[in-house]
């Protein structure tokens, strides 16, 4: 029970310490005077991905490093078919009004690039390199040309980022930044030492814990949101939310966390969960492309497939 009790817990202080974390570098972001659009693209995005972020690191330094990959590549599986399917069962997506076709690409770019890097056994520092590299040119690509539509008048009105609140004293900016920076570790610390412990007590892999269990948690803020936006019918919010998610996976938590260690790549891993989860992402592809709504029955599609994933990966 203490492991599970660990778990949980970890769980807990990573989702609360990492909206601590948002919603502090939000508001110290636009108090410094930063575009509001510069910290949706990136102050939030980071922050978001720092529950992730934490985990894998603490997995290398405690000589797990497949609970890093395996919660990545599961995470951005659990994105598609969950994170989206879910909501529509609830309330379906429209969205085929809303444009993403840019931010796709970039998505199944950085699927394809970390897929090839996969094949050569292990990320390690060159690979964290190329990946870190190609998440700048993405962000830099991505704000120049949204900052290029607003000065052509194509954009409505800046809206403030989720999280943002004008009026917020420093005191509390501060007190938000030093709550999620120590709550972060400790959460993640937590998490991976009592998924560990499971990991062993049931016989499996780091990795396959990695790829369900820790891969559903630090899903759930995504979910969360998710399910809020098809509620609100905000579809866009809801697939940008997967695809930008996803693509930070990717480029930004293996490529700083194989910085601090080499990953592995297990051979199941290649055989396997790499291509289900690209697969997922090419799954997007009638409701980016051929505007096609994520309706009930898609929803209970993508969900039963997960289900039908986890089962796989569990036997």
């Amino acid at each position: 029970m203490m492991p599970w009790l660990m778990a949980v817990a970890g769980l807990v202080l990573l989702i609360v310490a990492g909206d601590l974390l948002v919603r502090g570098a939000v508001n110290l972001s636009l108090r410094l005077g930063v575009p509001a659009l510069v910290v949706s693209l990136t102050v939030i995005a980071f922050g978001t991905s720092a529950p992730e972020l934490l985990i894998s690191i603490s997995a290398v330094f405690d000589g797990k490093p497949g609970l890093a990959l395996g919660n990545v590549v599961g995470s951005n599986v659990a994105n598609v078919l969950l994170v989206l399917g879910l909501p529509a069962i609830l309330a379906g997506l429209q969205t085929r009004d809303h444009d993403v076709r840019e931010s796709y690409l970039a998505m199944l770019a950085a699927s394809a690039v970390f897929v090839t890097l996969a094949f050569r056994g292990d990320f390690d520092l060159i690979s964290g390199v190329i990946l870190l590299g190609m998440l700048a040119t993405i962000l830099t690509w991505q704000t120049l040309g949204a900052l290029k539509h607003r000065r052509e008048g194509m954009a409505t009105e800046e809206d403030l980022p989720e999280g943002a609140d004008p009026g917020m004293r420093g005191l509390w900016i501060l007190l938000f930044l030093a709550l999620g920076l120590i709550g972060l570790p400790i959460g993640a610390d937590l998490l991976v030492r009592g998924a560990s412990i499971i990991a062993r007590d049931a016989g499996v892999s780091d990795t396959v814990i990695g790829l369900t269990l820790v891969a559903i948690g630090t899903s759930l803020p995504e979910l969360a949101t998710t399910v809020m936006a098809a509620l609100r019918r905000q579809a866009d919010v809801a697939l940008g939310n997967v695809i930008g998610s996803n693509m930070f996976n990717l480029l930004g938590i293996i490529g700083i966390t194989a910085l601090f260690g080499d990953l592995p790549v297990e051979l199941g891993l290649l055989r396997f969960d790499l291509w289900v989860m690209l697969g997922a992402s090419l799954l997007l592809i009638p409701f980016v492309y051929l505007k096609r709504n994520i309706t009930r029955y898609t929803g209970l599609g993508l969900a039963a497939l997960y289900v039908l994933y986890i089962g796989l990966v569990l036997s």
